[in-house]
């Protein structure tokens, strides 16, 4: 017996699982939204990652929701914070002036303006949000997902959802194994891809590194050293396994340059820079005291997501639940231990070691230790699908062209460099050039499965390409065009499959986008 019947289930709450959600409830069809934690948003929130974003997004290249989230940010600090004049009238507001994005900002600042847009469509009946759900098992007849039955981590009660469209928006591609929905996860080899920068084997090993983000503040007339974390000898001077080799131990201040590999010496605080070096305190920070009132008694807070606590120890895809506790627990402990040596041992320029004054804020994550909700994943299972985007359709070394591969199919547009951090498998960072590039309705229709929609970063990428599809804005487009193209096809009688290769249908559905302000193409840009 099913708990319910809706039109569209949509399991897992991130950032594309709400845009899913705001697109398929906005036409008026019965939604639930699933959410494994207790916070909705994903990498905006529960993850704690402030959003990265390509050079153009005040002008372009994004959804209109994703702009309103964006607009609703900066509204909500003006409206409820006391900022100084000069940051209230900026129309380009980035509350924490972090250098990797222009809206560095609270993950419950991002939570407050989600809630906020999916608040008309609840009221409206339209959507239910059910938080602490995982997915457990599914019901498949044929090629079609009949239902899925989720786990109130709560209670302990199994909940099973009849849906006419499944839409997979967990951040690791959950429901492609409980489906039967063909996937592939990892590294694909040169051979198979014909990507310039895959590798000479296949390795499903081989994924992305987690890291558990986390926000520190800092007190300058304070001492807040925390008790030694249970792991700091196994992490004290431990040092990646890399190919090519990492400059040194995870907990130090020189890592190394991404597109070049060449170890570079950070430092913390941005009176201590010296020529070329980088404050890693400014490169996410979300707390800045410049935008606020001259009275108002602020502690700066900047978000650790650095490269010294990306876990690369383990891959959590397709293991056992004891494994996957215990790597979490692992990268929960490397991250533990990194704040801990910053607080107490990592050197300071004035020849000093330690930041007693570092502390962290439990209260802007919504946990009791401090760290985020949930792993930051950067890598996930990723549908067998019509369509595979590869490195030859948007790298600029592989294209040798100015502008990436056009598709006739498109659902929107996305731009990033290709940035795969350190990996599983060994791999050190891999950083390359991208053209601004568009989504192709067919990275979003399994090979077989007809009623199951990817709707984040699970679509019809390879290893390589999810460095450059994976980001926030792009997740955000994808579930959106996600949640659109189930409630298309059910106004409509066809399943995604017929949307794309029917001429009719797919300018229908691309209409649609267009008129939802969803961008399907490009003005001319240049690579990143």
């Amino acid at each position: 017996m099913s708990d319910a019947r809706v039109d569209i289930l949509i399991v897992g709450g991130g950032v594309g699982g709400c845009a899913a959600a705001m697109a398929a409830a906005a036409t008026g069809r019965r939604v639930i939204l699933t959410e494994e934690t207790d916070w909705i948003g994903g990498q905006l929130t529960s993850q704690a990652v402030p959003p990265d974003e390509h050079r153009w997004i005040e002008q372009f290249g994004c959804t209109r929701r994703y702009r309103r989230y964006r607009d609703g940010v900066r509204q909500f600090m003006r409206t409820w914070y006391p900022l100084n004049g000069a940051a209230i009238r900026s129309p380009e507001l980035n509350p924490g002036k972090g250098l990797v994005s222009r809206l560095c900002h609270e993950p419950r600042v991002g939570l407050a303006v989600l809630e906020a847009q999916l608040a008309a469509a609840r009221t409206a009946g339209h959507l239910e949000v059910r938080l602490r759900r995982v997915p457990v098992s599914a019901v498949v007849n044929g090629d079609r997902v009949h239902s899925v039955t989720l786990l109130d981590t709560d209670s302990g009660q199994l909940e099973t959802v009849e849906a006419a469209f499944i839409l997979d928006a967990t951040e690791l591609g959950d429901l492609l194994p409980l489906t039967g929905t063909e996937y592939v996860s990892g590294a694909e080899s040169q051979s198979e891809t014909g990507e310039p920068h895959a590798s000479s084997e296949a390795n499903p090993e081989n994924v992305q590194a987690i890291t558990w983000c986390f926000p520190m503040a800092h007190d300058p007339d304070g001492n807040h050293v925390m008790d030694r974390p249970a792991q700091w000898e196994r992490w004290r001077n431990a040092v990646p396994p890399l190919t090519p080799p990492w400059p040194g131990p995870y907990l130090s201040w020189t890592t190394g340059e991404p597109r070049t590999l060449a170890a570079r010496t950070n430092v913390l605080m941005p009176e201590e820079r010296g020529p070329g070096s980088l404050s890693l305190w400014l490169y996410r920070r979300i707390i800045c005291r410049d935008i606020y009132a001259p009275d108002a008694r602020i502690h700066e807070v900047t978000l650790v997501n650095w490269p010294q606590n990306d876990y690369l120890d383990v891959n959590i895809i397709d293991k056992s639940p004891e494994a996957v506790d215990a790597a979490l627990e692992d990268a929960r402990q490397l991250s533990l231990c990194l704040f801990y040596w910053m607080q107490t041992e990592a050197p300071r320029p004035d020849g000093g070691s330690g930041y007693p004054g570092l502390y962290l804020r439990p209260d802007l994550v919504g946990t009791e230790d401090g760290l985020a909700k949930y792993p930051y994943i950067r890598e996930s299972r990723r549908i067998r699908a019509q369509f595979t985007v590869t490195e030859t359709h948007v790298g600029v070394e592989a294209r040798g062209k100015p502008d990436a591969e056009t598709f006739s199919d498109s659902v929107g547009v996305g731009c990033y460099r290709i940035d795969l951090h350190p990996s599983t498998g060994g791999d050190n960072y891999i950083d390359i050039s991208s053209l601004p590039f568009q989504i192709p309705l067919g990275a979003l229709i399994p090979v077989r499965i007809r009623n199951l929609i990817p709707a984040c970063k699970n679509i019809g990428a390879t290893h390589i390409t999810n460095g450059c599809y994976r980001l926030h804005p792009v997740e955000w487009n994808i579930g959106e065009a996600a949640g659109a193209l189930g409630a298309f096809c059910l106004d409509h009688s066809c399943e995604p499959a017929q949307v794309r290769s029917e001429p009719a249908l797919l300018n229908q559905f691309q209409t649609h986008l267009r008129a939802e302000g969803v961008e399907l193409a490009w003005p001319r840009t240049s690579a990143v």
